[in-house]
């Protein structure tokens, strides 16, 4: 199991280190953790930081012990406490020789292509600089439709977006375990495949008085990026020498094996980040032509158009049954592909009244969806 471990640790070059805020509620934990990521950056990785405990810290700053309900108090406390975190990033930073950046994120800022490819210059400058990212989400001005959820997704599109062939997730137990009966059971070292039977296992782990995100919402940050093609390593962040054995190739944690070859840029943005327009729904015969041949969805296939979409626009493919298939890049407009849906390609032109493509996708701006994973 260790030669897994030693491969990734001995290839991978960009690493996306994500630290929760049951972690950084105590301050012994962030210079230990800097103190990892320094190793990891003398090494010749570069490193992006996630850190969660903005509203931890601000919690702790004025004496509450339960995490409030109303955002307002949410988001107060969260500018409060992202200050002070901050402070003591960067003076462990220093003390280390090397300078960080602070970056907060809402999840438009990476739905937004524009926003999107913003956000991934601006880290791409920081980390060519020799500076240390450290991106949380921005909970000061945060809403529940511009939420990721929690930050072990954001970790996750941010190595996805980033192409980092490693995500560490540092937690508060030594790795995903099993579990039967509601008993936890022996750390699972490997992981080829995310089964239902895991998922089932890790509902019912989150703890809401601090923070969110439980065992279930690393799983789902483990499917984001072992369908991108990299690996995710889930750790125990309470020990002082975790980073250490990471470094080392040990078998500490759990790692997620990806299970699909890297993901080319375009499909990762049509995956993960693209905002669906529409919708095109097809017949049996496309989607066995999509998903079985990987071919392109032709006119003829349709028998469906929803929505209101541009050509260029990304739009999501549906069977009959409502089932997302796929997701891609319209070369029609809906007004033009109501009007040649279902008919062949060669009267496309004839209908449309100019030359035009023959295809409503693409093959090569079209990916499929793995409902499972995300």
């Amino acid at each position: 199991m260790n030669a897994e471990r030693r491969k990734i640790i001995n290839t991978c070059k960009r690493v996306v280190v994500k630290v929760g805020t049951r972690l950084l509620t105590d301050e012994h934990r962030i210079p230990v953790l800097i103190a990892g990521i320094s190793k990891f950056r003398s090494k010749g990785y570069q490193v992006i930081l996630v850190s969660s405990g903005a509203v931890g810290t601000g919690m702790k700053e004025l004496g509450i012990e339960k995490r409030p309900s109303k955002l307002a108090e949410i988001q107060a406390l969260a500018a409060i406490g992202q200050n002070k975190l901050m402070a003591i990033y960067d003076n462990e930073c220093r003390r280390h020789n090397f300078k960080s950046a602070q970056l907060l994120l809402t999840a438009a800022d990476l739905h937004s292509r524009e926003r999107h490819l913003n956000v991934l210059n601006c880290i791409n400058s920081l980390l060519d600089n020799h500076i240390l990212p450290i991106v949380n989400e921005n909970d000061s001005v945060s809403v529940d439709e511009l939420k990721f959820g929690d930050n072990d997704g954001l970790a996750a599109l941010l190595a996805t977006m980033t192409r980092a062939e490693l995500t560490i997730i540092l937690t508060t137990e030594t790795g995903l375990r099993e579990r039967n009966n509601g008993i936890l059971g022996e750390r699972i070292s490997l992981v080829r495949k995310i089964s239902s039977g895991m998922r089932k296992a890790a509902e019912g782990t989150d703890n809401a008085e601090f923070s969110i995100g439980g065992m279930a919402s690393k799983l789902n940050a483990a499917g984001i990026v072992n369908t991108a093609g990299e690996y995710l390593w889930i750790a125990d962040g309470r020990e002082d020498n975790t980073i250490d054995r990471i470094l080392n190739g040990e078998d500490v944690g759990t790692l997620f094996l990806p299970d699909a070859d890297k993901m080319q840029a375009r499909k990762r943005w049509l995956h993960f980040f693209a905002k669906s327009q529409g919708n095109l729904t097809v017949d049996d015969g496309a989607v066995k032509a999509i998903c079985g041949r990987g071919g392109s969805l032709l006119p003829a296939g349709v028998v469906g158009v929803g929505g209101k979409f541009k050509r260029g626009d990304t739009v999501e493919i549906t069977d009959t049954g409502g089932r997302i298939i796929a997701r891609g890049l319209s070369n029609f407009d809906s007004a033009e592909a109501e009007a040649i849906a279902g008919r062949r390609s060669s009267d496309i032109s004839r209908i449309l009244k100019r030359d035009s493509d023959e295809v409503i996708v693409h093959r090569n701006n079209l990916i499929l969806v793995k409902s499972e994973a995300v």
